[in-house]
């Protein structure tokens, strides 16, 4: 896995994106990211449809290089952390937990984040709806309001359609960036892409294994 950054300056912060669907806050030593939906293989499978069981696996190992990577203290997840019912990967994810004693785990709930309080409790997760530290506001979906506060967010699977020559097309994840607001791409990769909500006047960052760059 390559972790490739760029830097950019909100609200006199640094923010660094990365091609591995995370975001990280230099000044809190903080590493943002939104929905990985554990759950979703395993709830998959538990209705007959087969899908691999390793697919969490990959993710949780991606998380794993960033953490030690930026030597993350502070975990924001801008909701969706889970996706469905209590099923086995939760047991999964409490077994990776354990090698990161020290991390506080922030959950900004996500309308998949249903699942009882006893759970958040024996993660040691500190759950809340929103969460405000300035110069920005974290809350699951992207705002259509002016707060006053820069806006980080996630929900929507941004991403960005490209056409190459005759019908070739393909399709990135991206961070989308506007004035007001930063709409981070679902750290899963089982997770579709939505091309068509692009916010007004946004900075779109896409990215692939090797590369971030600028639409």
């Amino acid at each position: 896995m390559k972790i490739i950054t760029e830097h950019i300056t909100i609200k006199d912060e640094v923010l660094v994106l990365t091609n591995q669907r995370a975001m990280y806050w230099e000044r809190r030593g903080a590493l943002i990211l939104s929905d990985i939906h554990i759950g979703k293989t395993a709830h998959f499978r538990r209705h007959g449809i087969p899908i691999p069981d390793g697919i969490l696996q990959k993710d949780l190992e991606r998380l794993k290089q960033l953490i030690l990577y930026f030597e993350v203290q502070q975990l924001l997840i801008v909701g969706d952390l889970f996706h469905a019912e209590a099923n086995t990967d939760m047991t999964t994810f409490k077994q990776w937990l354990k090698q990161f004693q020290d991390l506080n785990l922030i959950l900004i709930k996500g309308n998949h984040d249903k699942q009882p309080k006893s759970l958040m409790y024996d993660l040691d997760i500190e759950v809340t709806t929103q969460l405000e530290i300035e110069p920005f506001i974290f809350q699951h979906e992207p705002k259509d309001y002016n707060s006053g506060l820069f806006t980080v967010s996630g929900h929507t699977h941004p991403g960005v359609l490209i056409k190459g020559k005759g019908k070739q097309k393909l399709k990135l994840p991206c961070y989308q960036i506007t004035s007001e607001q930063l709409i981070l791409p679902a750290f899963s990769l089982f997770t579709g892409l939505n091309t068509n909500e692009v916010p007004d006047n946004a900075i779109c960052y896409a990215f692939t294994d090797s590369s971030i760059f600028k639409f």
